[in-house]
């Protein structure tokens, strides 16, 4: 079963193959999804400064009735943050606000402000709050460190100073968006992909090709979507604080052929992200 596969990250932790994602989870009701994913078997969740709901996390992850080295709890630094000293005063207050003595894996959320979301040159800033992200980690605060967001140039900028390499970049990819140039350039660097939104926020759901693909897999759409990103290497993190979604989205113990896999691969681009469209990760400026 998925939620007992790990990959292991190039500084030897190990992570969980599938994850629960947090984001647009109200921080009051974020305990309680992580309480229940914990229930379920997941054992990795992710969240951000940016979600507004890092305490419910902290909360669910202490409540939770599983030992904390047994979870792989995930944090980013806010994408405005892009000097040493804010991005230093942020992981303090992560863990503060989360109530943890480590996290397990903090990311840069965006090589840009959202305000200016692949727009100007940030790179020293970058490189400053690397700097930070690279003393946490060598202090124990943090056991693996990575960025979000981040194109091939982006990367470079960071790999071309750094003295700990990014171990993860956490970019949006599904069915009809899969930066496969991208993915491959990571997995030369070593640099596992995390699969933020595999769903497309749900709105591939209405994709009447994926609909039929998954009918003939005896499977759900998102199955497929979740099962497609495991495929391409990737380690998805779905969205969700149902436990029925919950259950149904770690059951994906099936395998997608080569020719579908293909198809999936090459799909038309999709742009239509429903009431998602107006964010920054989806939509660009």
């Amino acid at each position: 079963m998925v939620l007992n596969e790990t990959y292991t990250l190039s500084n030897g932790v190990r992570t969980p193959k599938l994850g629960l994602g947090t984001w647009f989870i109200d921080d009051d009701k974020a305990a309680r999804a992580v309480v229940d994913a914990v229930g379920i078997g997941y054992r990795n969740i992710d969240t951000a400064q940016a979600y507004g709901n890092e305490r419910g996390v902290g909360e669910g992850v202490r409540s939770s009735g599983v030992a904390r080295d047994e979870l792989f709890v995930s944090s980013k630094l806010a994408a405005e943050i892009k000097n040493y000293a804010d991005a230093a005063a942020a992981i303090d207050g992560s863990l503060a606000t989360m109530g943890l003595d480590h996290i397990d894996l903090m990311l840069i959320h965006s090589p840009q402000p959202w305000a200016d979301f692949r727009g100007g040159d940030y790179a020293d800033g970058n490189r400053e709050a690397w700097r930070a992200l690279e003393d946490a980690y060598r202090a124990g605060k943090l056991r693996s460190i990575g960025v979000s967001n981040f194109e091939q140039h982006d990367l470079d900028n960071i790999l071309a100073a750094c003295t700990v390499a990014p171990q993860v970049n956490q970019l949006l990819v599904h069915v009809g968006n899969t930066p496969a140039d991208l993915i491959a350039y990571c997995e030369s660097k070593d640099i596992l992909v995390q699969a933020y939104s595999p769903i497309a926020h749900g709105e591939i759901l209405n994709n009447q090709d994926v609909a039929a693909m998954a009918d003939r897999y005896g499977v759900t759409v998102p199955q497929l979507c979740i099962r497609y990103t495991l495929q391409l290497g990737t380690l998805p993190l779905p969205k969700t604080a149902n436990p029925e979604h919950m259950r149904s989205n770690a059951q994906v113990d099936f395998v997608i052929s080569d020719d579908d896999m293909h198809t999936l691969r090459n799909m038309e681009q999709f742009r239509d992200y429903g009431d998602a469209g107006k964010f920054p990760v989806f939509s660009g400026k």
